[in-house]
């Protein structure tokens, strides 16, 4: 398996997580003490974010009412954003006096609208966000758990059991088949109407990276891939995934077989691609850059962006 490297959406290290912090007992009372950290505020999987001239996220300070009133339970430490402590506050239910211009919104339809340092750190929240509210009571026992390690370790309460919860992702690889000259892609029926995308599935226990490409592929179309290559990865906290991606390479003379989970899939030359970019992923997404990528290699030019 052979690495490409490229640049993807919301992957640069734009929040520096400095792990050794989430030790300090007081981390909550030091956020609290510091003038210029930062507080971003969740409800459920939104996001406080602020309309205007620019889509941004509406940060609060410490003195706002909102984080006063907040319990060390409501608060996990995220990083260092820009320079300046980043802390994630859930807001609890019917909570109010939040900034006047300032609403929640789920968060894919701002991957487009914020700054893309912005958009990683929330897809960062949003994962943290999602893990806390699914593991509010034991695995093991049932009892409830409590934040320990500035909100990155869930335990069980229970003097009997004790169990310690760490975030989780879900491993899933995202593949751009290909002939050399042409692109296999699907559709789901539930996309835009046009949409085409690159094959995708989660991996199964005792799978290696590979031997799933090779699987997902070949339920979901019947075509049989290689030369498996790594391209490069993506977080997509919808709700909790790592998207692995690679190219593979396949026959374009074995017939389509479809599982039943695309409603359609067909080979595109690349001339078919630069014609039709609208039916083509958005920019943001680890798939477009995947056919990016191969339309580059294939044509020594880069593929028009999406409208």
């Amino acid at each position: 398996m052979t690495a490409e490297q490229d640049g993807n959406p919301f992957s640069g290290a734009w929040l520096e997580r400095r792990a050794q912090a989430r030790e300090a007992g007081d981390w909550a009372a030091q956020a609290l003490a510091e003038a210029d950290t930062l507080f971003l505020v969740a409800s459920g999987t939104r996001h406080l974010v602020r309309r205007g001239a620019a889509t941004a996220i509406a940060f609060l300070d410490a003195t706002h009412p909102l984080v006063r009133a907040a319990s060390p339970a409501q608060l996990l430490l995220l990083g260092w954003f820009e320079q300046r402590r980043c802390v994630l506050l859930e807001a609890l239910p019917g909570s109010s006096d939040y900034p006047d211009g300032t609403q929640f919104e789920e968060l894919r339809p701002l991957l487009t609208e914020l700054p893309e340092p912005q958009a990683a750190l929330l897809i960062c929240a949003r994962a943290l966000q999602i893990w806390r509210e699914r593991h509010r009571h034991c695995g093991a026992c049932g009892a409830p758990t409590a934040p320990r390690q500035a909100g990155h370790c869930l335990r069980c309460t229970s003097s009997e059991c004790g169990a310690e919860f760490f975030p989780r992702l879900d491993p899933a690889v995202i593949v751009l088949v290909s002939d050399g000259e042409h692109a296999l892609l699907g559709r789901q029926a539930a996309w835009p109407a046009g949409r085409y995308s690159t094959l995708a599935g989660f991996v199964e226990p005792g799978e290696s990276l590979e031997d799933t490409v090779v699987r997902e592929v070949r339920e979901e179309t019947g075509v049989h891939a290689s030369a498996v290559r790594y391209y490069a990865s993506q977080p997509w906290p919808f709700p909790a995934s790592l998207m692995l991606g690679f190219h593979a390479t396949a026959n374009r003379g074995e017939p389509l077989q479809l599982d039943g989970e695309l409603e359609d899939a067909r080979w595109f030359s690349a001339a078919e691609l630069a014609r039709n970019g609208a039916l083509l992923p958005p920019a943001y997404t680890i798939a477009r850059r995947l056919i990016d990528a191969w339309y580059r290699r294939t044509t020594g030019t880069a593929l028009a962006p999406c409208a």
